[in-house]
């Protein structure tokens, strides 16, 4: 029924805001990591500017993502609010209203007449046909909050990963020489991974959606190493 988003429906709008945190948390922290490496910068600076966009960039993307999930809402009641009403007050219009959207849809007759009786004898299903079908409005009823914080975490697990490498270079100096090309490895494996599991948020084959994810992170990437290795002169 319109307006009772079942809780699988409602975990898979987190998953969602989960995938797109962490594609962008890879993408936009690798992209520092390439463009440092390629202005042939310290290891250092990888991991200041690194974490710096992490936690900033996490940050915003959280707080947007809470802010465009509750402004949504907000308005989805607020045309809530306004059809109610208008059901009230006027309620041979709205029935007119929802026997026109009816038609629309191919009824006539006496099932034109049935189908609108059904409708309007049960009010909250009245106004969710409206909101649906007068102003296309779906109700989201996940939590703004809860949005918010799934990007953000998932901004930061993901976007860590690479800086992993060189974290672990301090600990294990061995692999002081080849960070980044683990970091390389590490973040296209994460990519491809996230990617994946964004196929069942977009209905599309695992593989497909891993390698599409994979070639932008990656296309990103590159384009940050040419700009740091055209700009390296000025560091």
């Amino acid at each position: 029924m319109i307006g009772n988003k079942r809780p699988e429906a409602a975990w898979g709008s987190y998953l969602s805001d989960f995938v797109y945190g962490g594609i962008d948390g890879a993408v936009t922290t690798f992209a520092v990591v390439a463009g440092v490496t390629g202005a042939s910068l310290s290891p250092t600076i990888v991991l200041i500017l690194g974490f710096a966009n992490l936690f900033a960039d996490g940050f915003s993307m959280g707080v947007g993502n809470y802010l465009s999930t509750k402004s949504r809402k907000e308005f989805a009641e607020k045309i809530r609010k306004s059809e109610e009403h208008s059901v009230h007050t006027t309620p041979d219009e709205e029935r007119e209203e929802v026997r026109e959207i009816l038609s629309g849809k191919g009824f006539s007759g006496r099932h034109l007449e049935e189908a609108t009786d059904i409708i309007t004898a049960d009010k909250k299903v009245w106004v969710d046909t409206m909101m649906k079908d007068e102003f296309g409005i779906l109700e989201d009823h996940t939590s703004p909050l809860r949005s918010g914080a799934v990007t953000f975490v998932s901004f930061n697990i993901i976007g860590f990963i690479p800086l992993l490498a060189y974290v672990l270079a301090y600990f294990i100096p061995v692999i002081s020489g080849k960070t980044f090309e683990l970091s390389v490895v590490l973040t296209s494996i994460a990519l491809f991974i996230v990617g994946s599991v964004k196929a069942r948020v977009v209905d599309t084959k695992w593989y497909a959606a891993g390698a599409e994810t994979f070639l932008v992170g990656g296309l990103a990437a590159v384009i940050a190493y040419i700009v740091g290795y055209l700009l390296k002169g000025l560091a």
